[in-house]
């Protein structure tokens, strides 16, 4: 990103790094020491009545600092990219008038891009283009939009979780209505955040310590009501509610449906949020000037050189 800062800029703080790292635990240090106010920068967390398994703030951890973009949309609706950096763009400004610091933390690395370095121009969307991958989808299964998507653009389908049709739909028609790879057209033509002195800040423990995090967050999912939860977003919305295909609320859903067994939901979720940490290493490892931390989140020493490096 081409930039045309000053240290006359005020600060802007992202926190990066997967699921489990810690990340709430950090914002929350930073927004303390720095006068912050937190933007939340994860598509899941911004949906109302999704609370278990979205690992939002509690209401206590919301009450130490003002939280931003959370809980915003409703439960079968949908936000894009594109929307979210508008939104988020607009809380940043009011931050930024109260002479406060943006501490935006998520692990969605396509809004955060989305936010500080812009979107391409992409072709219109196609509704019918949309409809008829939508059926194609709903007679071949949950895999097939990934499968056309990695013959189209590898690299792309890459960043994509293979479940996630809106944003595989709409990467696939980019490919066909620009005739152009979605990932090449990712740099181009994009109007980064201006007006912000951008500090990122990477969180990256020890695979094997945040597998056991992982593992263990699953599971007290459950053990907190996930199910329970999950049974009462289909009984409001059925399949429509967009999160319920997400990490936990997913195999949650096929332990209500019969499919899985109990001690086999949590297990599938479990390897599911694994999977999920290492395709957000492997993006946001294609960030540029991140300064990565070894460590996690809720750790005094991690937060004490966070707050260093913010301050510097």
């Amino acid at each position: 990103m081409e930039s045309s800062l000053s240290v006359a800029d005020p600060l802007l703080v992202a926190i990066l790094g997967p699921t489990a790292s810690g990340k709430t635990a950090l914002s929350l240090a930073l927004a303390r020491a720095l006068h912050g106010e937190i933007v939340n920068c994860d598509s899941v967390a911004m949906y109302r009545e999704f609370e278990i398994g979205t690992a939002k703030p509690k209401a206590e951890e919301r009450a130490q600092a003002p939280h931003h973009l959370f809980d915003i949309v409703e439960p079968t609706g949908y936000i894009t990219a594109g929307e979210y950096a508008r939104q988020a763009r607009a809380v940043l400004g009011e931050i930024k008038s109260r002479g406060h610091v943006p501490i935006v933390v998520g692990g969605t690395g396509l809004y955060l891009r989305a936010l500080l370095d812009g979107l391409f121009p992409g072709p219109q969307r196609s509704e019918e283009l949309r409809e008829r991958l939508r059926e194609r989808a709903a007679k071949r299964g949950s895999g097939y939009l990934h499968k056309i998507l990695r013959r189209l653009d590898a690299s792309a389908a890459g960043a994509i979780h293979p479940n996630d049709s809106p944003k595989l739909i709409r990467a696939i028609e980019v490919c066909l209505g620009s005739r152009r790879q979605m990932s090449e057209m990712w740099s181009e033509g994009r109007e980064g955040l201006k007006g912000f002195r951008i500090r990122k800040i990477g969180l990256n423990p020890e695979r094997e310590a945040l597998y056991g995090r992982i593992n263990t967050r699953a599971r007290r999912m459950f053990e907190a009501g996930l199910v329970e939860e999950t049974q009462s977003l289909l009984a409001k919305y059925g399949e429509a509610a967009r999160p319920l295909s997400a990490l936990g609320y997913k195999q949650a859903a096929q332990l209500l449906r019969g499919e899985l067994e109990r001690e086999d939901a949590i297990s599938a979720a479990q390897q599911a949020h694994r999977n999920y940490a290492k395709r957000q290493m492997t993006w946001f490892r294609r960030e540029t000037e991140v300064e990565w931390i070894a460590g996690f989140g809720d750790d005094s020493d991690v937060q004490g050189w966070a707050i260093a490096m913010g301050k510097k």
